[in-house]
């Protein structure tokens, strides 16, 4: 397959500016993190594929099954999506039996999302293949490289979101939510 015209061009010019700015170790970074979260979702993605679902329907699979009862505003917040984006994958999940919406207790217009046995187990099927991954791989590196990876994901999350993601994730913790 050939290349567009000028992309072999630009090409050389940013791997040639990443070199002359100094740039060539935080470029292999991001070609590193390509390749691995190509892997890290690869497993999943085969997965998905016997259902019909992609990465959308994945992303909101796992949240819902992490903080069961969870807003879909609280969850278009995590994701970062438009809500004609979710309406679609959240549709799909809901026809197929996989997630269920149930009314709010307090407030009977507020829609709480909730997965099913089969969502459920799903979403543990696909967080056991992502987890072995990270198991094998934490498997390999030395016990100081561990807590090292952690916290260069969690550097990886815009500063302004941190404090976000640590609630998020003390809540999925709380709540139990599957793994």
């Amino acid at each position: 397959m050939s290349e567009p015209p000028g992309v072999a061009a630009w090409r050389n010019t940013a791997a040639e500016a990443a070199v002359a700015t100094g740039d060539g170790d935080a470029l292999e970074l991001v070609e590193l993190f390509f390749f691995a979260y190509r892997d890290f979702v690869g497993d999943a993605d085969r997965l998905l594929e016997n259902y019909g679902f992609g990465r959308a329907h994945h992303r909101v699979l796992h949240f819902v099954n992490r903080r069961p009862g969870l807003t879909i505003a609280a969850l278009l917040d995590i994701l970062r999506i438009t809500k004609q984006s979710l309406n679609r994958v959240l549709k799909q999940l809901l026809e197929a039996g996989f997630v269920e919406a149930r009314a709010g207790v307090v407030d009977r217009r507020q829609r709480l999302l909730y997965p099913t046995p089969k969502g459920a187990t799903l979403a543990r099927d696909l967080a056991a293949l992502q987890s072995a991954r990270f198991r094998n791989v934490m498997d390999e590196l030395p016990p100081a490289a561990r807590g090292a990876a952690s916290k260069f994901l969690f550097a990886m999350i815009d500063s302004g979101e941190r404090e976000r993601v640590r609630a998020h994730l003390a809540c999925a913790k709380a709540a139990g939510g599957a793994t």
